[in-house]
């Protein structure tokens, strides 16, 4: 077997020394100590995130940064806090919420309602700060009051960060957060106070988050319409088709899943369904799978 000797990154992508094995130990001490494992990301993600807090800490290298890690849980949450967060905004990519609601939404609840269901689940799978989830739950106020009677919709928002989903359940934005949105649903839905923007409490007690790891299959949700939006894409292929093969099982035939603009069903994945709309990556639980 051959044994190569670590290649530290070029100086183009860091201005600072990263070997392999600095981070080979940065990954060790997030599993140990914080049940976290980057091995399944894809590494140069991982270290453009380990890199901000390199400097942020004045570490001259990768190296004396592990060392910095290995004595300090502070650190170590704020990397785990880096690592884990994607800035999102409400109503991100307008087309694929509104194609959602012309679409998706009436003909699901047509189906559900053909079956004689009673209850739903609407699942956001790495909600970050929770803008998707409150855009959905937003769209169904405004637009689907009746269902909202009607049924029992419990719309989920999971993600693994739980300092994350804390702030996410008090529900206070900054500006930027809603330059998607439109003005009427601002004033409708937020209240502005203090530089923030403030969800109201009817749309905050909507949704139901909680922590969720992506690679603890056993505990995904049975779910009816599954948002996975811009997240399959800091994770491996191989990783992402475990990921998609486990949602297609968390679905009935017909449920929903929409994923980012950027992702793509990969793999053995792809039989498990049909494409909605290609545009938004919106796709439909193959009603012949049997899993």
């Amino acid at each position: 077997m051959k044994h190569s000797t670590p290649i530290p990154q070029q100086a183009e992508d860091f201005p600072f020394e990263f070997s392999e094995a600095a981070f080979a130990r940065i990954r060790q001490i997030l599993r140990e100590r914080r049940n976290f494992d980057i091995g399944s990301y894809k590494d140069k993600y991982m270290k453009r995130r380990i890199a901000i807090r390199v400097r942020a800490t004045h570490a001259v290298s990768a190296t004396v940064y592990s060392e910095l890690l290995a004595g300090s849980e502070r650190e170590l949450d704020a990397l785990l806090k880096g690592l884990t967060i994607h800035v999102s905004h409400f109503f991100r990519n307008r087309s694929t919420f509104g194609r959602i609601r012309d679409e998706v939404l009436p003909a699901l609840f047509a189906r559900l309602h053909r079956e004689g269901r009673a209850e739903a689940t609407f699942w956001s799978v790495g909600c970050s700060s929770g803008e998707e989830p409150y855009s959905l739950a937003i769209l169904l106020k405004d637009s689907f009051p009746e269902e909202l009677n009607r049924l029992k919709i419990s719309v989920v928002a999971t993600d693994i960060n739980e300092g994350i989903l804390d702030a996410a359940r008090r529900g206070g934005y900054p500006p930027d957060r809603l330059h998607e949105t439109p003005p009427e649903v601002v004033t409708r839905h937020f209240t502005a106070n203090g530089g923030k923007f403030h969800l109201a409490p009817d749309i905050r007690s909507m949704v139901a988050f909680r922590r969720g790891d992506l690679f603890d299959y056993a505990s995904y949700l049975a779910s009816d319409l599954i948002l996975c939006r811009n997240v399959l894409i800091y994770f491996e292929r191989e990783e992402q088709e475990r990921i998609l093969m486990g949602l297609a099982a968390s679905l009935p035939a017909g449920g929903i899943l929409v994923l980012g603009k950027a992702e793509t069903l990969v793999g053995e994945s792809r039989r498990r369904f049909v494409t909605v709309c290609p545009v938004e990556r919106i796709y439909q639980k193959n009603r012949l799978s049997l899993y």
